[in-house]
């Protein structure tokens, strides 16, 4: 699998959720691909880090995917400061594990919040730029979109409508606007960090030392599908660890 800086160079990147893990991970492949990147995120002190660091015209914006203002105005810096949007990575989100009952309703609210709300906020204001350049959008989903397993009812939820909503933009927004979904296994991020019920918590922790793959690989397989011909479109593109059941 391989990248070439012909093929990014000059394309203009969104990353939402770009301050750790998957996000940082695909700001740096993109950029060594020559891309110009904008870095979203809420630790504006991380970004900027990471924006100074990739230089080449990388711009850091603190926004939230879940405040509408704050992503309008990314929006307007981006298209201001770098001319437009070419790819969208919708990568921002949380997963709070636990059994479902009353008491983690304000967990539900905020999953669904930032990992399926979040993203539709952030397409829409970005849409007319990615119209306007033939662009692409990328989605970071899960194989808990496809799979959902006791403890994790609302995170699938959440995958599973960002998998369905894809699929309906894939055919709405063809051939203008590329629509692809990215959908990992356990991957060694943050991720686990914000689970609040312990035993959930103790759970994905073990199982995630045991086998989880790096943020690095999921950056290399997107790098790899928005560098392809415009002739084709990588749609959904699952991946495991190996060892994952």
């Amino acid at each position: 699998m391989s990248t070439t800086s012909d093929q990014g160079a000059g394309r203009v990147a969104v990353i939402t959720g770009a301050s750790s893990g998957i996000g940082e991970a695909t700001a740096r492949a993109l950029a060594a691909s020559g891309h110009r990147l904008a870095l979203l995120a809420r630790r504006a002190d991380r970004i900027q880090a990471l924006a100074d660091e990739l230089g080449h015209g990388a711009i850091a914006i603190e926004a939230d995917v879940t405040d509408r203002d704050s992503i309008s105005t990314a929006a307007a810096r981006v298209k201001a400061e770098l001319g437009g949007t070419d790819i969208l990575v919708n990568n921002a989100g949380i997963m709070l594990l636990g059994p479902f009952n009353s008491e983690a309703h304000d967990d539900h609210r905020r999953m669904i919040e930032a990992n399926l709300l979040g993203a539709m906020t952030v397409t829409e204001a970005f849409l007319d730029q990615l119209r306007d350049g033939g662009g692409d959008l990328v989605n970071l989903s899960s194989v808990a979109g496809r799979t959902a397993r006791p403890g994790n009812a609302v995170y699938a939820a959440t995958k599973w409508g960002l998998n369905g909503w894809s699929e309906s933009l894939r055919q709405e927004l063809q051939p203008d606007v590329r629509v692809m979904v990215i959908e990992p296994g356990a991957v060694a991020t943050e991720l686990t960090d914000h689970i609040n019920h312990p035993g959930a918590k103790q759970a994905a922790e073990q199982m995630y030392e045991k086998l989880a793959i790096t943020a690095e690989d999921i950056a290399e397989v997107i790098a790899f599908a928005v560098t392809r011909p415009r002739r084709m479109t990588l749609n959904e593109i699952l991946v495991r660890p190996t060892a994952q059941q």
